[in-house]
């Protein structure tokens, strides 16, 4: 099974302060057709304006993982957790029974483009946790690298889900071939360039749904991949 999502093919909304994409249902966007894949709820790219921000607002039982493209976010929560989130890192929170937090662009003049990726938890009413790790553009160079995981394995960030996040980066004859269980899905979404997807070629917001098998990429020009590997 291979589905195939154009980039144009998703929700938009463009608030002044913030531009941004929904892959799936979200917010004032409701496609029925897009509510979410397997446990995955939300993939929006997100791109922040200089000086502006989301306030303080709540979450509860959800794995809320956030991917910078370019620029950085300056994140806050009511754990005590403060940082900037820059390009190459990966940061996971787990909502759980409750969890304010706000996310703001601090530069002058420049923008912040990042993923906002939502994951239904495993088990909720736990308490809320945080995690934030770097992962070097070498570790991801022509390959799939784990980048969270149920269990934090390979230096990978955790999170409560029976769920597996990689990326990667490709440019020509650099391949990767992982391969999705019997009874588990893939999904794959190109976060910026353009590769060849099990013969499918996709572009930068584009996304491809997979049941079990061999997810073939290959032929990237500046490409840079996520792969969801889904219960």
């Amino acid at each position: 099974m291979l589905d195939l999502r154009k980039s144009e093919d998703r929700g938009h909304v463009n608030h002044g302060w913030l531009d941004s994409y929904h892959s799936f249902s979200f917010a004032g966007y409701h496609d029925p057709e897009h509510m979410g894949y397997g446990p995955l709820r939300v993939i929006n790219e997100d791109r922040v304006q200089a000086g502006a921000g989301f306030g303080t607002h709540g979450h509860r039982d959800m794995e809320i993982i956030s991917y910078v493209l370019d620029g950085a976010l300056a994140h806050q929560d009511s754990m005590g957790n403060g940082s900037a989130i820059v390009p190459g890192d990966v940061q996971r929170m787990s909502a759980g029974s409750g969890v304010r937090h706000s996310e703001h662009n601090h530069s002058r003049s420049g923008m912040t483009h990042f993923l906002q990726i939502w994951i239904e938890p495993k088990f909720t009413g736990i308490k809320p946790s945080y995690e934030q790790k770097h992962f070097p553009a070498e570790e991801k160079r022509g390959r799939l690298r784990l980048i969270v995981s149920p269990d934090g394995r390979d230096g990978s960030v955790s999170m409560n889900q029976d769920a597996f996040l990689y990326a990667g980066l490709f440019d020509a004859g650099e391949t990767a071939g992982p391969v999705i269980a019997a009874g588990r899905r893939g999904y794959v979404h190109v976060a910026r360039g353009s590769v060849t997807v099990n013969g499918r070629r996709l572009h930068a917001g584009d996304a491809l749904k997979t049941g079990a098998g061999t997810i073939g990429i290959e032929a990237g020009e500046g490409a840079e991949v996520l792969v969801f590997d889904l219960p």
